[in-house]
């Protein structure tokens, strides 16, 4: 069976996320959505709410397991058997930062590759930081996160 972690902090969890693990799931048959934590980002959500916002949106979706993890992401993957990391990739200056970031996984777990995707054209500009940044603003942002993740906003 061929699997993957697909790791971020998800703060909240968009549509682009989405777009980036439903294209994930026509290559792997089975993947770990790893909520982690970025000690650099400040929290909306703590990484419980987090998860349990994600296995909300995902539960009809039996091949998506959601767990958190606070360490690196390779001992992850390591512990659980996992070579395959999944990223998305937007238009935004993300390549170089995430393929040094790949590289160095690659050395700690020579096991390991990270697959690229480009986020779909309609969710490129579409990040968590500007979501939290809108929502806290008062704006719709109906559009950029999926209807579950929405419902936990508006509590």
């Amino acid at each position: 069976m061929k699997t993957a972690i697909y790791p971020g902090t998800f703060d909240p969890f968009t549509r682009g996320h989405d777009d980036i693990l439903e294209r994930a799931l026509r290559v792997f048959d089975e993947i770990t959505v790893l909520v982690a934590v970025s000690p650099a980002k400040k929290a909306l959500f703590s990484q419980k709410e987090r998860v349990a916002m994600i296995k909300e949106h995902v539960k009809e979706e039996g091949r998506i397991k959601v767990d958190a993890w606070n360490g690196l992401i390779v001992e992850y993957a390591k512990k659980h058997g996992i070579n395959a990391i999944v990223r998305g990739l937007r238009p935004t200056g993300d390549f170089e930062m995430e393929f040094q970031m790949a590289s160095m996984n690659n050395h700690l777990y020579s096991e390991i590759d990270t697959f690229f995707l480009p986020t779909g054209g309609k969710h490129y500009f579409v990040s968590s930081s500007l979501v939290k940044e809108l929502y806290k603003h008062g704006r719709d942002v109906s559009e950029f996160v999926p209807p579950a993740i929405l419902d936990c906003l508006n509590k």
